[in-house]
């Protein structure tokens, strides 16, 4: 088996728990084409994925934004604040697996220019023995834009419980494909204001 079948829908992970220091303002709520982030991401996500999970602390900012948009989506507020990314997937992953899901497309809030083309490409690398197919780029790793296996719940809580908070601790326990995507514009993501001006302006 090369990869996962074209009719198999996995869940989707959006988290969205970060602080946005950086942006100084919440990524999730920030317009892009005409919609906030959040709901952009939800709907495209939406397009190859059911459910649709937002992993977010119940204080978060993105938090807010819950119930504004027309996409259904389930919103996961066990994660505790502090836990950083690697908490939330842990949680989310868990939620969905609770959930009966087997697969789980996981991004950030903070990718505008995603397509359900990611996903595709994801899940055909996934190999029957992986844990999990993350995207890469000639700079880095992309743990948060990959399909995970959502039994890795339990090793990844375990990671947090122990002190862990590195995404990449992540792709270096679990057994993980690491998957060159057809279109590196998919895994752009926006940290800063100047990220999103040019962004916008190209």
């Amino acid at each position: 088996m090369a990869g996962v079948t074209e009719t198999v829908r996995p869940a989707a992970l959006i988290l969205a728990g970060g602080a946005s220091k950086r942006m100084g303002r919440d990524k999730a709520a920030l317009e892009w084409d005409g919609e906030p982030l959040l709901e952009r991401i939800a709907r495209i996500a939406s397009e190859s994925c059911e459910p649709i999970y937002v992993v977010a602390p119940e204080d978060s900012a993105a938090s807010r934004l819950r119930g504004t948009g027309p996409t259904p989506v389930t919103w996961i507020t066990d994660e505790q604040p502090g836990m950083g990314p690697l908490g939330g997937l842990a949680e989310g992953l868990a939620a969905a697996e609770a959930d009966g899901a087997e697969l789980a497309f996981v991004c950030a809030t903070d990718m505008p220019l995603i397509g359900t083309g990611l996903i595709d490409e994801l899940l055909v690398a996934l190999g029957e023995s992986d844990d999990a197919a993350i995207a890469v780029d000639e700079q880095r790793s992309h743990p948060l834009a990959g399909v995970y296996r959502t039994r890795c719940a339990a090793q990844l809580r375990e990671l947090v419980a122990g002190g862990e908070r590195r995404m990449l601790a992540a792709v270096d326990v679990l057994r993980t494909h690491r998957v060159t995507v057809s279109d590196p514009d998919w895994l752009t993501n926006i940290n800063a204001p100047e990220d999103l001006h040019r962004l916008r302006a190209s």
